[in-house]
């Protein structure tokens, strides 16, 4: 599928999708090995050192080769911990590119974009534009007829024509909203044949 979208406006969702639909990644003194790699035995080693599970990963094997190593009671509990610091970590990756995005987004109010869906809800659906790479919401209640939401399909579908908004479906939009403090751009679908940036 990465191969298909090679070049494409859709690629950059795809890719992000793909990432986002991945297990995400623990610490645990369990070997638990390596599913994506297929390995029975895995150890997370990184260099030069990132990350504090680097850093324990490094003194144990400081000790082993120094014929020094000795049971860690602790060990576990410091796992947990940095797991759950990795995870707050994105989360604020997140939350700061999205303040970016809505501070950059803040000049274009009006303006119209093509863009990318990258996501769907009952309530509406995610565009990213191809430009910028800032993603917004278009409410359903903006929308000229009524949408339900399929889940199978990962789609809206229009009640009247049967029209279906999907995942990497290709739109133009209007920014209508740039909200820094909710950290949230509101777009708007607009009609096809309007001239708008690339």
């Amino acid at each position: 599928m990465l191969t298909l979208v090679q070049g494409k406006p859709e690629q950059h969702v795809l890719e992000t999708l793909g990432i986002r639909t991945m297990a995400k990644a623990i610490y645990t003194s369990d070997n638990i090995g390596h599913y994506g790699l297929g390995f029975p035995y895995y150890c997370h080693f990184t260099s030069p050192i990132r990350r504090y599970p680097d850093v324990m990963v490094h003194r144990i094997l400081a000790q082993v080769l120094a014929g020094e190593a000795k049971a860690d009671k602790q060990l576990e509990k410091r796992c947990k911990h940095s797991s759950d610091m990795e995870r707050k970590a994105m989360e604020a990756e997140r939350a700061a590119n999205k303040y970016k995005q809505v501070e950059y987004m803040q000049d274009f109010v009006g303006e119209t974009f093509e863009g990318v869906v990258s996501g769907v809800a009952h309530f509406g659906f995610w565009v990213e534009t191809v430009f910028a790479k800032c993603e917004g919401l278009v409410s359903v209640h903006g929308l000229r007829e009524d949408y339900k939401h399929s889940e199978t399909e990962y789609a809206l579908i229009g009640m009247r024509t049967g029209k279906r908004i999907r995942i990497g479906d290709k739109v133009t939009i209007r920014v209508v909203g740039a909200s820094l403090p909710k950290r949230q751009l509101d777009y708007e679908l607009v009609e096809e044949g309007t001239t708008c940036r690339p």
